[in-house]
């Protein structure tokens, strides 16, 4: 555990708001719309099993989710509660105080004065977007600083930025699943682990398509983005997850479970989508079970052996 963690009594796993809000896209991206009433018993689970540490966007669903997550925090005390959330280079305005406006749009939403950890989101212009956030660390504002979606290069160049100034990063968060360990074999892990900096892993169960719970008799729903990335793959999926059954079985834990418990073993710390209660107890009880390093190791060569590419359209190769 590093300083960032102890400082903020960081839980093993973080929960992720992505899929939270009324969709306004017509290509939904998980296929559904999810109210603050629809919500708020997640929330409540997550903060009574001690999971306090929510990552949202700006740009997640244009702003829906950091609305809904302020709701709930207004109701309890700031102190209980870990704000994550991103600055989005692709929806910033064209003033010369672009980091900072978009900050006060998400501290306003989220009902806060200030952030836990704030992402930059992408690499669109490293020189330019890690020099601007620097003014909100000065006030105060942010505590932690992180990037996301950058490269091994662009992470230790954004590092250096913010040295100059007297700060640094303490949070690198990119896909990282057991079909995409390219932060793992690109070095960015083990950068993470010796400069001090906490790696959190998104898409750990690749939005759904390694829970367990789909397959060719039971593709994504139709019109979503997911149906559209995973269901032409989920039969080259079955090999994997018949080896994640047989390993969930051992530790009498759900399918769902074992790529949570996979990056946790890897010393990461996996952002799990909640939308159902259900998800926050699975990441509970996931984030208990202690896998063996000959089972890390199996799933990893079943991850391999797989060899289906999961990059997104937003992402870079590692």
């Amino acid at each position: 555990m590093n300083l960032m963690q102890e400082d903020l009594k960081m839980p093993k796993i973080a929960l992720g708001t992505w899929a939270w809000g009324e969709s306004k896209s017509a290509n939904k991206v998980f296929g559904n719309s999810l109210t603050a009433n629809d919500l708020e018993p997640i929330f409540n689970k997550g903060m009574e099993l001690g999971l306090n540490l929510w990552d949202t966007a700006a740009v997640y669903n244009d702003g829906d989710s950091e609305a809904i997550l302020g709701k709930f925090v207004k109701g309890i005390d700031r102190d209980k509660v870990i704000l994550s959330t991103k600055f989005t280079p692709q929806i910033a305005d064209d003033s010369d105080k672009a980091v900072e406006n978009m900050f006060d749009g998400s501290a306003n939403r989220l009902n806060t004065n200030f952030v836990d950890i704030y992402w930059i989101h992408n690499d669109a212009d490293v020189d330019k977007w890690t020099r601007e956030i620097i003014p909100l660390a000065k006030e105060g504002k942010i505590k932690y600083i992180g990037v996301s979606n950058h490269n091994l290069e662009e992470i230790k160049r954004a590092d250096e930025i913010l040295h100059e100034a007297g700060f640094k990063i303490s949070a690198v968060q990119n896909h990282f699943s057991i079909l995409d360990r390219t932060s793992e074999t690109s070095g960015i892990i083990d950068y993470c682990k010796e400069n001090d900096i906490s790696f959190f892993s998104y898409m750990v169960l690749e939005q759904g398509a390694l829970s367990g719970k789909y397959d060719t008799k039971h593709p994504f729903p139709e019109g979503s983005e997911r149906a559209q990335v995973y269901n032409d793959k989920l039969d080259k999926l079955e090999n994997l997850i018949n080896g994640m059954r047989e390993i969930a079985q051992k530790h009498n834990v759900d399918v769902a479970q074992i790529p949570t418990a996979w990056a946790v073993a890897k010393n990461t710390i996996p952002i799990i989508g909640a939308t159902k209660v259900k998800h926050i107890e699975d990441a509970a009880e996931a984030s208990e079970v202690k896998l063996t390093i000959s089972e890390v190791a199996k799933l990893d060569e079943l991850g391999n052996k797989t060899a289906v590419n999961t990059t997104r359209v937003w992402e870079q190769n590692m």
